[in-house]
């Protein structure tokens, strides 16, 4: 399973506050924690007004370099002057590994972001959706990934670099929301076997009472689905091990060996 961290993220009020007042502990915290937790990808938001965002999202990639230099940065914007200069810099550091949260169906940002991501050959995030919204169904989805693919491939980006988010609704509002994910992700697997399957898996309880066990429970299913990676937080321990026994219970952890060292080592299991 591929964790994209998602703790760097100015949406988020302790984030906000650290990238106005330059509080570098702070994230070198967020952005050390995710990496030794397991994520080796670390998106990153700032989150600030279009005039800001090109100077905060630099900032934002510095210190998160400092504290996890080996991390692969995803760069979450969809403004092109920030993801321009985010990108320059985060390429003098790593070009060979590179990730860009978004593209999607809409427009702006199959003008704005593909053309540089197909420029620094970075991994993608793919979102189902376009300018008319998220469809309903897992077919109208898969509508739109398809084409997305489809530029994606004409633009020199394999789909080994694809990262395609079915993207999640909450469950409260629609009782349906998570079948119509699984079956997207069926979906998309069965036609773009290279490509990766993420999510932002939490979406689904958003309104929930006990909004853990929902959550453990979709992410247990969205793995047998065919899910590989999620935007996540990875020091989430019962989440952890959702995972963990999943991939056990599917036959891909040889031995046990990744649940049993996780347990031994503390990541997961009761905190004494």
């Amino acid at each position: 399973m591929i964790i994209i961290g998602e703790k760097i993220n100015g949406a988020r009020k302790k984030v906000a506050e650290a990238v106005a007042s330059r509080n570098t502990d702070y994230i070198k915290e967020l952005a050390s924690g995710q990496f030794k937790a397991g994520a080796f990808y670390l998106d990153v938001n700032a989150g600030t007004l279009p005039s800001k965002e090109p100077e905060d999202l630099l900032w934002l990639i510095e210190t998160t370099h400092q504290a996890a230099p080996e991390a692969v940065v995803c760069l979450d914007s969809a403004n092109p002057e920030a993801l321009s200069a985010g990108l320059e810099r985060v390429s003098s550091y790593n070009p060979s590994k590179i990730m860009i949260n978004s593209l999607s169906g809409e427009r702006k940002r199959i003008e704005g972001v593909l053309p540089l991501a197909a420029k620094y050959k970075t991994e993608l995030v793919v979102l189902a959706l376009n300018d008319q919204g998220i469809p309903a169904s897992a077919e109208g989805r898969l509508d739109i990934v398809r084409e997305l693919v489809g530029l994606c491939r004409q633009n020199g980006l394999p789909d080994e670099g694809l990262f395609i988010d079915p993207l999640v609704m909450t469950v409260s509002a629609n009782n349906q929301a998570g079948l119509v994910t699984l079956d997207t992700i069926k979906a998309v697997k069965a036609e773009f076997p290279k490509a990766h399957l993420t999510c932002g898996h939490s979406n689904i309880s958003f309104g929930m009472p006990f909004r853990s066990a929902v959550n453990q429970s979709f992410m247990a299913l969205t793995i047998y689905a065919g899910l590989d990676s999620a935007i996540t937080d990875p020091e989430n321990r019962d989440l952890k091990a959702a995972v963990l026994a999943t991939e056990v219970l599917l036959g891909r952890d040889r031995h046990c060996q990744k649940f049993n060292r996780a347990f031994r080592s503390g990541q997961i299991g009761p905190v004494a």
